[in-house]
């Protein structure tokens, strides 16, 4: 079958072919139909020669597709069921540690599946298993967000923008920073009720600090440190985005606030969003490609050309 793999050297992708999977005894096979892609696709192929225990690596952590094939010790679930897979459950994460899903099958452990219910596009399907997953366990689980809370969210690209609907759900007053102004439009469409361009505009004297309760940051470049310094005391900033691997915080900003970090998710948590984007409340922004476009695909998010998500779609 044919698979985007991780060759080492932090090199692009490349497009090789690689025996089929064989289901382990808690496994299925899974006919991959939608692939998501991340930016942790991108910081895989930075660190993967440190990090991933053996290579060529099969990345895709965002999956979505048909159980064709069933390990002997697998329950619950039946030949012909479409899942989506979770990627921070039992089985280590797809693409980093266990060959994931831009291939045209992929081995998951069936207590990471989420069922996909009847009539939910695909693509969202695949979207949800870690964009609307991560984004929605660190608003809401993590943060907690609330009616009457002021929340800002920092980065309103494939996941804050499911974050920052999914806190507007809550009855929150939710800010955007932004610095892409073409996706302000999109912003207050979901509900945001001001954007800015960067999240030092929260805060016009340094002295006083802020008065946001929650500020969840998908971007995780230099944002951090503004983050702290727009929450009040007794506030919390969720720490999501990887856009650099280290940051420094002025010690005297952290006191009497929380910064804690929010990895994945569970498959409760896919599942509760795919009711969510079932029942229309939830539409993240999205664009289709195919399969042969997947290695551009990731260039064009390494480059920072992609507003909302990217997902393959494939094997139809």
């Amino acid at each position: 079958m044919k698979a985007w793999q991780y060759m080492g050297g932090r090199k692009p992708i490349q497009l090789n072919d690689i025996p089929e999977p064989v289901p382990g005894p808690t496994q299925v096979i899974i006919d991959v139909k939608a692939a998501g892609l991340c930016h942790s696709d991108v910081m895989y192929m930075e660190v993967g020669d440190q990090a991933m225990p053996f290579l060529p690596m099969t990345q895709g952590h965002e999956n979505a597709g048909v159980v064709t094939a069933l390990g002997n010790e697998v329950t619950g679930f039946k030949v012909g069921d479409v899942v989506g897979v979770c990627s921070s459950g039992v089985q280590p994460p797809l693409g980093m540690f266990t060959p994931g899903g831009f291939a045209d099958r992929l081995a998951a452990d069936y207590r990471d599946l989420a069922r996909v219910p009847e009539g939910l596009d695909l693509s969202l399907a695949a979207l949800a298993t870690d964009a609307g997953m991560t984004s929605y366990h660190a608003m809401i689980k993590v943060g907690g967000a609330a009616k009457g809370m002021k929340v800002g969210v920092i980065g309103f690209g494939g996941l804050g923008q499911i974050g920052a609907r999914a806190a507007v759900l809550t009855g929150a007053e939710v800010h955007v920073a932004e610095m892409k102004e073409e996706a302000w439009d999109n912003a207050r469409e979901v509900g945001a009720v001001s954007c800015v361009k960067d999240a030092a505009e929260w805060v016009q004297d340094p002295r006083a600090g802020g008065d946001f309760d929650l500020i969840v940051d998908y971007a995780g470049f230099d944002t951090t440190q503004k983050a702290i310094n727009a929450v009040k005391r007794g506030g919390k900033v969720v720490q999501v985005g990887l856009g650099k691997p280290t940051f420094t915080v002025a010690t005297n900003t952290i006191l009497g606030k929380k910064l804690e970090g929010s990895l994945g998710g569970t498959v409760e948590d896919i599942e509760e969003v795919f009711d969510l984007m079932l029942r229309g409340e939830i539409r993240p922004g999205y664009e289709e490609i195919g399969f042969e476009e997947i290695a551009n695909g990731l260039e064009r998010l390494k480059n920072n050309e992609v507003l909302g998500r990217l997902v393959a779609r494939f094997g139809d």
